[in-house]
């Protein structure tokens, strides 16, 4: 069985009240009693009790009981109580017009009619009767702008909650990209350079067992590297960093290194300076330096390629170019492309990728020396 409501109980206090008074009237003058001072109360108090769910129509009884029961009753019992309880509700659930027109009304009834021949109400009784109207209604309007206003301050929290948790949604999908990229880049660059130091180390172990020994010692190298950068990727999923390197990360300043491991023999052309890069920018340089190169060594069919690196026009400029026979990626798709192009686009640049008109394959990087702000 569910519980009364707490407007319940206060239209119940309201009709003992108003009751009470009734009675206590009649104490006054017992005389003067007849079945309007009776029947009109009850009925009013039943209609108040139906205020919440029936405003409009609550409003009206009540105020033509009162308007009946001032002039035809015997006692002067407090019923317009109850018709300023009944304005404030209307007004209080938006029914506005319908207060202001039903408090006019009961006013003009009460305030001028006659029973008799004799005016009801005088005149001070009717300013004082005006208005208590005239407050029930504005603070009817009153509490319902605050809760109007509450519930908008209340959804536009609700809306920069949900837009805050989209926001850490959308910052956590890049991430979870970002290092799926990262460990793209560190395992499969460094896993195809073991592959092609071990084949170099096995045709030569028997021949040339100096070369052999020199490309063991690139794939331990190597090895060691892929596992220092996949423990640092993996220490940023587990929120630590004990594991992470301190030594600053892999840039063009450490160009000769990248491509000496790349396993292809590279022509390097550079033009403008290539130091004090911004970080990101550097990062994203070797990182799709590094791919390319790979990209080379696994798909072109050829150990050569070139490579141009200029700075012009605030905007640092990558090719790397072969003129083998594989046909790599004819469209410039694949994850390895779809990575390199993906890290230039974070940084506000561009990155083309497809086969060159003369033969072999071609992948072109543009990034802006400024990124813009992430937002």
């Amino acid at each position: 069985m569910p519980r009364p409501s707490t407007s319940t109980f206060v239209s119940l206090a309201i009709c003992a009240a108003v009751l009470a008074g009734v009675v206590f009237a009649y104490t006054l003058r017992p005389a003067r009693l007849n079945a309007l001072d009776i029947v009109l109360p009850l009925i009013a108090c039943g209609a108040l009790l139906a205020r919440r769910r029936h405003p409009v129509a609550a409003l009206i009884v009540v105020a033509v009981c009162s308007v009946v029961y001032y002039p035809f009753a015997g006692l002067d019992g407090p019923l317009v109580v109850l018709v300023f309880v009944a304005l404030y509700t209307a007004a209080d659930q938006g029914h506005l017009a319908a207060a202001v027109t039903t408090g006019g009304a009961a006013l003009l009834a009460m305030g001028y009619g006659e029973a008799g021949g004799v005016r009801h109400v005088d005149d001070s009784m009717f300013m004082m009767i005006t208005g208590w109207v005239v407050a029930a209604i504005a603070f009817g309007g009153v509490t319902r702008n605050r809760r109007a206003y509450l519930e908008e301050v209340r959804q536009h929290a609700l809306d920069a909650l949900r837009t805050k948790e989209e926001e850490a949604r959308r910052r956590a999908g890049e991430e979870r990209l970002r290092i799926a990229r990262e460990l793209h880049d560190v395992i499969g660059h460094n896993i195809s350079m073991i592959n092609v130091q071990a084949a170099a180390a096995l045709h030569g172990l028997k021949k040339r067992p100096e070369d052999a020994e020199a490309a063991l010692r690139t794939i331990k190298e190597t090895s060691k590297e892929t596992l220092r950068e996949l423990r640092s990727t993996l220490g940023v999923l587990r929120q630590v960093d004990e594991d992470a390197p301190t030594g600053p990360a892999a840039g063009l300043a450490r160009l000769d290194e990248l491509v000496a491991a790349s396993g292809v023999k590279v022509r390097t052309k550079t033009s403008g300076p290539l130091d004090a890069l911004p970080a990101e920018v550097d990062l994203a340089a070797a990182r799709i330096i590094r791919e390319a190169l790979t990209n080379v060594s696994r798909h072109a069919g050829t150990d050569q390629a070139t490579l141009t690196i200029s700075n012009t026009s605030g905007n640092i400029i990558i090719c790397v170019e072969d003129d083998g026979p594989g046909s790599m990626y004819e469209e410039g798709s694949g994850y390895g492309i779809q990575g390199m192009r993906e890290r230039a686009i974070a940084l506000g640049g561009s990155l083309e990728a497809g086969p060159r008109p003369e033969g072999g394959f071609r992948v072109t990087a543009r990034l802006p020396l400024s990124p813009p702000a992430s937002s």
